[in-house]
């Protein structure tokens, strides 16, 4: 598949809605070879029943890092019951984990970036990668003011760190059209939420966020806001 050609069609889904976006991939490489990345985040959740809307055969996977809190895992049983899907959870390798806490012990991320980012790629990277090189595109719940990180998301690129094509069918939506979906089509949603986390990773790198602080305070909060990402979104050419 020609990479210029499929950006080039692409161009034209700047003010597509985010069902327009899906119903492109869906047409462009087909339900089986595009799947939906869940953190079962706000996002996320809009992200899936707008996907099986679309096409109930789309896959749905996430990365289950072992370091979940018990409310992500309460989220992923009410979406399997109320869309009767089964959800491919992805898990890192055990030899690289024991390795890790071997050397680094349980809390290493706390100690630098570097080992912060080093727990990422062994428990969320490294899976994931493996399970992208047999697709052609994945959808993700990304949005542009998310973070400082997050401006430049377009609803369709080139992931070049997996070599694929990435959709970020929510890149211009708004925290509270999320939410706006939410209520209305009374989706299941993380409970945490309600707890002042708007965002929501790894148990012992979460925590809530205070008033007036943005939406991804609360992930990895001892670092600067430049570094707050795992991995998984690398801004690769478009």
């Amino acid at each position: 598949m020609d990479k210029a050609e499929v950006l080039k069609s692409a161009q034209g889904l700047a003010a597509a809605t985010a069902q327009e976006v899906i119903s492109w991939a869906v047409s462009r490489f087909g339900a089986a070879n595009i799947a939906l990345a869940t953190s079962f985040g706000a996002e996320d959740q809009v992200l899936t029943d707008m996907v099986l809307r679309v096409d109930k055969t789309i896959p749905v996977f996430t990365l289950d890092t072992g370091r979940l809190p018990q409310e992500t895992y309460d989220v992923m049983e009410l979406t399997r019951s109320r869309y009767g899907i089964k959800i491919e959870a992805l898990f890192p390798e055990k030899a690289a984990v024991e390795a890790m806490l071997a050397e680094h012990g349980p809390n290493q991320f706390y100690r630098s970036v570097e080992l912060r980012k080093n727990c990422c790629q062994v428990r969320k990277v490294v899976p994931l990668k493996k399970k992208l090189a047999a697709l052609s595109a994945w959808i993700c719940g990304l949005r542009r003011d998310q973070a400082v990180t997050r401006g430049s998301v377009s609803k369709v690129e080139w992931d070049e760190s997996n070599g694929l094509f990435k959709l970020n069918p929510l890149a211009d939506w708004t925290e509270k059209e999320v939410w706006g979906f939410i209520k209305l089509n009374d989706l299941p949603y993380n409970r945490l939420h309600d707890q002042g986390y708007p965002s929501i990773g790894c148990a012992p790198c979460t925590r809530a966020v205070k008033p007036g602080e943005d939406v991804r305070a609360g992930r990895w909060w001892w670092e600067n806001p430049e570094h707050k990402e795992c991995g998984l979104h690398s801004r690769g050419k478009r």
